[in-house]
């Protein structure tokens, strides 16, 4: 939800079309320099969190923690290290961020500069509890996260720094990085790897995206819920999936600014959710 006019606006906006999550960014996404929270908005933001069964901040698009150009390194630790500690403030307990590129220097090599970026961050700052939380990527090229394997070995590698960390599951980057998720035979295999390679027990969220590009495009391109490539089956498996009914699930689709769209797709992901048993 967008937080144009105040962080809290965001949570405004969401309950008026009942939402039961949201995931927010803490200041503008594309821009390195914000302004900084006031207390009137920090009051209000507090004031609404608690009707939420989960709110989530994602970190701006412009940090790269794995990537070999120093200014921009420098640039996104002090960017990393504001939006946690604008979560503290918040009460936001996890902030979603992208894993990043290594440029061409090396799986091995950017998963290093990643945990060192993040180390001087915590280590400094001690943001805590906030988690960091690795969104899963479609992949491609020298972007970090395209694998189960990978973010397994980014985990590893943070959790041994002593950082709180966790996994965003986005469905759209998933199916892109080649995991199916249509078929139940799939979607059971997809799964059973991902808690096999990285443990369910790491996942913090869902991002709920169907996505336009094919099984294993490497595309990032979002699509409304059963208007994609994973379709309608994919997400009323999903939907009722018993192991995933407590996460929050957050939808990145394209939307105007009356929200429609995410009504429609949260409708559709109710509807999917709804069965005998009650799951979902």
């Amino acid at each position: 939800m967008s937080i144009a006019g105040g962080v809290h606006r965001a949570l405004e906006r969401a309950l008026s079309i009942r939402c039961e999550a949201v995931q927010i960014f803490t200041r503008n996404q594309l821009r390195w320099a914000s302004p900084v929270l006031q207390e009137e908005e920090i009051r209000s933001f507090n004031r609404l969190r608690p009707r939420f069964k989960g709110v989530l901040a994602h970190a701006s698009y412009l940090i790269n923690l794995a990537g070999p150009d120093q200014e921009i390194h420098r640039k996104s630790i002090e960017a990393l290290a504001e939006e946690l500690r604008r979560c503290s403030i918040l009460g936001i307990p996890a902030l979603i961020v992208h894993p990043g590129s290594h440029r061409g220097r090396g799986v091995d090599w950017g998963i290093e500069r990643l945990v060192e970026g993040a180390r001087r961050v915590y280590g400094a700052d001690r943001p805590e509890p906030v988690r960091l939380t690795l969104e899963t990527t479609a992949g491609g090229g020298s972007i970090l996260g395209g694998s189960f394997e990978q973010l397994r070995d980014l985990l590893g590698a943070l959790e041994a720094a002593g950082i709180p960390a966790g996994v965003c599951f986005d469905t759209c980057h998933v199916f892109a990085a080649g995991y199916e998720l249509r078929t139940p035979s799939g979607y059971r295999a997809t799964w059973e790897r991902f808690d096999r390679v990285i443990g369910k027990e790491h996942l913090v969220a869902l991002h709920l995206n169907d996505s336009l590009g094919e099984l294993g495009s490497a595309k990032d391109r979002h699509e409304h819920i059963g208007r994609g490539q994973i379709g309608v089956s994919g997400f009323e498996q999903l939907t009722r999936d018993p192991a995933l009914s407590e996460l929050p699930g957050i939808l990145e689709t394209p939307k105007g600014r009356d929200m429609h769209e995410d009504v429609e797709n949260l409708r559709l992901l109710r509807k999917l959710g709804r069965s005998d048993q009650g799951n979902g």
